[in-house]
């Protein structure tokens, strides 16, 4: 194994979809009733965390103060943090022309929501099936800088740092054993909102590009800023396995996978 590199390295952290499968009367909703058909994790690391916040931040200050989009209900959001999701299709365009122009390398996990699986496996306990896809995120990656600070998106007021911390520490366990080495590195897990962390809203338009792949079968957000993709893993796409897993060499695209 290589000798980490010296210093601090930075990931932050979304997801899009959510984990669940179940109504509160116990029916299956999975794909109905707002239920997304995936659960999708991903993280960007950003070298130099600086000059991307300040990038995001001019171009927010030039959306906001333009008069074009002045009167417009939706920039209450956009004023505060951009959103792929909320934001208008004119800014969606420009933030994910400005990411193709930053430093940055992204990876995710996409999970299948399968019904046998999520009862097998994770005992229908949506914290284990999030928190195994957490493991699995950052399995590969934080042995290669001497420090890591991950920045997650907070959702709600459930404090989820300790057991992130040990999802993320299962990872790290699990590739010691797969390559019989000892991690080194260390790494601190830490709650943030797009409002008070701008290089959140890379991550949130990244996973937004890969939902719209998957749900959507549109590749077109997803080509451009596909060169700053490093790792999808398909998770549960078994037909296409051991091929679920894109990267520079397998590219990822909508056409090579199963239909949801």
């Amino acid at each position: 194994m290589k000798t980490p590199r010296q210093g601090q390295n930075w990931f932050f952290v979304d997801e899009s979809g959510d984990p669940t499968f179940y109504d509160r009367h116990g029916n299956l909703i999975v794909g109905h009733s707002g239920c997304s058909p995936i659960l999708i994790l991903g993280f960007v690391e950003i070298p130099n965390p600086h000059s991307v916040r300040q990038s995001l931040l001019k171009l927010q200050r030039d959306v906001v103060s333009d008069p074009y989009f002045q009167k417009i209900p939706s920039m209450r959001k956009t004023t505060v943090a951009f959103h792929a999701k909320d934001d208008l299709p004119e800014i969606r365009y420009l933030v994910f022309k400005q990411l193709a122009a930053l430093e940055f390398r992204a990876q995710f996990v996409v999970a299948r929501k399968i019904e046998r699986v999520f009862r097998n496996n994770f005992q229908a306990k949506e914290e284990r099936f999030y928190d195994h896809l957490v493991s699995n995120l950052f399995e590969r990656v934080l042995h290669l800088h001497e420090h890591n600070l991950i920045y997650f998106a907070k959702r709600g007021s459930r404090d989820r740092q300790q057991p992130l911390a040990q999802a993320i520490q299962k990872g790290v366990k699990q590739f010691e054993q797969r390559f019989n080495t000892s991690v080194r590195t260390t790494f601190d897990v830490l709650a943030q909102t797009p409002t008070g962390e701008p290089c959140l809203s890379v991550i949130d338009y990244m996973n937004w590009a890969v939902y719209r792949a998957f749900t959507k079968r549109e590749m077109r957000y997803f080509e451009v800023v596909a060169d700053k993709v490093s790792l999808l893993i398909d998770w549960y796409d078994t037909v296409n396995y051991p091929k679920n897993w894109y990267n520079r060499k397998n590219p990822f695209d909508i056409e090579k996978t199963t239909p949801l």
